[in-house]
């Protein structure tokens, strides 16, 4: 047969045609445009193997698992010189009408490794049938995801044990995975292994499938033919923790499910955890003990939901800022408390699963990869914002910023990033927030407020309905109006400053309770009455304040490496499971994000957890990410002078001293005023300051 040194490459890389007069059959592969000659006989999937078409298989080409389903195309083709007929394949044998009868197959395909080659033909490889296939990510500007996991299926028929020629089940094995599949280099394999060997051998009657991993792991062994191998990508968040339950061979999400941070009962904030680890002895090992209890609860609820086995699942890559980092691996994060903020390692960690606590979660075999850190305050979970946007892959200016308790910014071109944290708290997310909550059913969601009534309408979470149709009450009878989450939150303010209900400042104006009575005096301030009923949602003047602290401190990160770099950002890509809710309008409204032409301000969505599912289903792009975060210059914004400065201006909505040009083409902002009471305060304040006047 022929294969890459008998049929040269031509300086296009493509293989020539061979010579028909050697009694060689001509194949054409599209969409590759690979070509080759054969001798009659040699099927379809072992011509794209010589020609290094990527044409799936799990079986070894045995039609079991039917991967390597392929169309012929007929037709006459003079640019390739081939006349591609249905009779130039052999015609559908035992194996192949097994298989269409018992698993299915389109009329037009046929499995390649039962199909050969009878004459020139010209063949199509269906994406499906692929083996780096495309994941198609939804938003066009970013690449799809090629699958090439780090583990793969191997289906391997083992010779028998032999008396005269004596060698161990699993050195076979090997044998066999060298023979059929050319795997070598093949390291002893891990105990789990050993112990369920030679029970799958013979159970399996000698035809056994084998995972293995890139690095020539064996990391299970099923009898039979076997083809079910899954991962978990999972965002180790301050506040929230995800888990997406992926197919490692076609990318598919077959199950996400989330839950609160456990840590929060120790603080919720990323320092106040530090300190608690500080204050008291052992405090660390709690709070590993706790998330990783919840790991492994959201492994085995994803698993029950895709109804899944926990053997099946063989990978895990996690992501997480340094402090979750360190928690997740047991490390205590004392000097990530303070300067110089020192990370016990900045390079990606392999471990066993089963090291972080998992046994009984994973396969035994199953390894967990955690990505690198950036820096000290710049986690796994930026690398991973890095990997799913690819700001250094473009010519424009790009923010990306991942919005959460801690929110991770980076900034630059393919020429330079950089990256910093700023600390928002867990205030954008619906923590510290009177009637916050985070996003689930019955939480505001949308906010609009009539600028002549200051009458509000909203909508919830899992609902379509606007609360002023009057359909809205039984449309909300099963979940009811239980609080308002994060992009809720940031909706009501930045209505509410629209419509002169809020200051620049950020007080709530006194003076308007004459016009609407949902304005109310709470001893010094006042309120916004939202939602009357059960409970009762009020927007407070603490709330408004939480909303600023929190936005100023994220707009200040990202002002800092903006000045850095010299140039206004092009484009900003808003990321974080709170940032895939957020109206861009708002946010810039409201000033948490610096100014920029609103159609190249995009919401993502969890692009770290993308990012985790990136280097699950692609192994080479944890050699880049790897890579590219030794070119990220980190700043940090606890030593930067123009921090306090930007923080300052940044508490102002939308800010004090930034005119946000862009903003204002679209949004007509109110004139700024100040607060008939001064400091927004009711009766009491107003009759302490007759008091200071005498």
């Amino acid at each position: 047969m022929a294969d890459q040194d008998t049929v040269p490459a031509t300086d296009d890389g493509i293989t020539p045609a061979g010579n028909p007069a050697d009694g060689e059959m001509k194949v054409v592969f599209t969409p590759s445009g690979k070509r080759g000659s054969f001798p009659t006989g040699t099927t379809v999937l072992e011509a794209a193997r010589a020609l290094g078409v990527d044409l799936d298989s799990v079986c070894g080409g045995r039609g079991i698992c039917g991967r390597c389903q392929c169309v012929l195309s007929e037709g006459d083709f003079s640019k390739f010189g081939i006349k591609s007929r249905p009779d130039h394949l052999s015609g559908v044998n035992d194996v192949e009408a097994r298989y269409k009868s018992k698993r299915g197959m389109k009329d037009d395909r046929r499995l390649g490794c039962q199909s050969k080659l009878l004459g020139d033909v010209v063949v199509d490889i269906p994406e499906e049938s692929q083996v780096h296939k495309q994941v198609v990510r939804k938003r066009a500007e970013v690449r799809n995801i090629e699958i090439d996991p780090v583990v793969r299926l191997c289906y391997v028929e083992v010779a028998e044990p032999d008396m005269h020629h004596p060698s161990g089940d699993l050195e076979r094995v090997m044998t066999a995975l060298n023979e059929q599949w050319g795997i070598t280099g093949l390291e002893r394999a891990d105990l789990p292994v050993l112990q369920s060997l030679q029970k799958a051998l013979r159970e399996g009657e000698w035809k056994v499938t084998v995972a293995v991993r890139w690095d020539n792991k064996i990391v299970h062994i099923w009898p039979g033919f076997y083809d079910k191998a899954y991962g978990a990508a999972v965002d180790v968040g301050s506040t929230t923790m995800s888990v997406h339950l992926t197919d490692l061979q076609t990318g598919e999400v077959v199950a996400s499910v989330g839950a609160m941070n456990p840590q929060i009962r120790f603080g919720e904030d990323l320092m106040s955890r530090v300190s608690y680890v500080m204050m008291n002895p052992g405090g660390d090992q709690e709070l590993t003990q706790v998330v990783r209890e919840t790991l492994g609860y959201l492994l085995s609820q994803a698993s029950l939901e895709a109804s899944v086995d926990v053997t099946d699942i063989l990978e895990i890559v996690l992501v997480g800022n340094p402090i979750m980092h360190h928690l997740m691996l047991g490390i205590d994060p004392t000097e990530l408390g303070w300067a110089p903020f020192a990370l016990a390692t900045n390079q990606p960690v392999r471990i066993r699963a089963s090291e972080l606590g998992l046994e009984g979660k994973t396969n035994p075999g199953a390894r967990a990869y955690f990505l690198p850190c950036v820096a000290g305050h710049v986690g796994a979970d930026a690398a991973a914002v890095v990997l799913s946007e690819g700001p250094q892959y473009r010519e424009e200016m790009t923010l990306v910023v991942d919005v959460g308790t801690n929110a991770e910014i980076i900034y630059g071109n393919k020429d330079r990033l950089l990256a910093c944290s700023s600390p928002t708290g867990p205030a954008l997310e619906g923590a510290q927030i009177s009637s916050g909550q985070r996003a689930a059913p019955g939480a505001i969601e949308r906010v609009r407020i009539d600028k002549e009534t200051l009458e509000p309408r909203f909508r919830v979470i899992g609902g379509d309905l606007w609360s002023d149709d009057p359909a809205f009450p039984e449309s909300v009878k099963r979940t009811g109006v239980t609080g308002i989450c994060g992009s809720g939150i940031i909706e009501v303010m930045a209505e509410l400053y629209l419509a002169g209900v809020i200051t620049q400042d950020g007080i709530i104006d006194g003076s308007m309770a004459a016009k609407t009575d949902r304005i109310v005096a709470e001893g010094r301030t006042y309120s916004y009455v939202l939602h009357r009923g059960e409970p009762e949602i009020r927007v407070t003047q603490a709330d408004v304040r939480a909303i600023q602290l929190a936005k100023a401190a994220l707009y200040a990160g990202a002002q800092l490496l903006i000045d850095k770099i010299g140039k206004p950002p092009e484009r900003v890509v808003l990321a974080g499971a709170f940032g895939s809710h957020i109206d861009t309008k708002y946010a810039m409204i409201l000033g948490l994000i610096p100014d920029c032409p609103l159609d190249k301000v995009a919401s993502v969505g969890n692009a770290a957890g993308t990012g985790a599912r990136i280097a699950l289903l692609n192994v080479k792009s944890r050699d880049e990410i790897r890579e590219t975060i030794t070119r990220i210059e980190k700043i940090e914004t606890a030593v930067e002078p123009r921090f306090q400065e930007h923080f300052v201006d940044a508490m102002a909505i939308p800010n004090k001293s930034a005119p946000f040009p862009n903003l204002r083409k679209e949004v007509g902002l109110p004139e700024q005023k100040q607060a008939a009471d001064g400091d927004g305060g009711g009766d009491d304040s107003r009759r302490r300051r007759r008091r200071r006047a005498h």
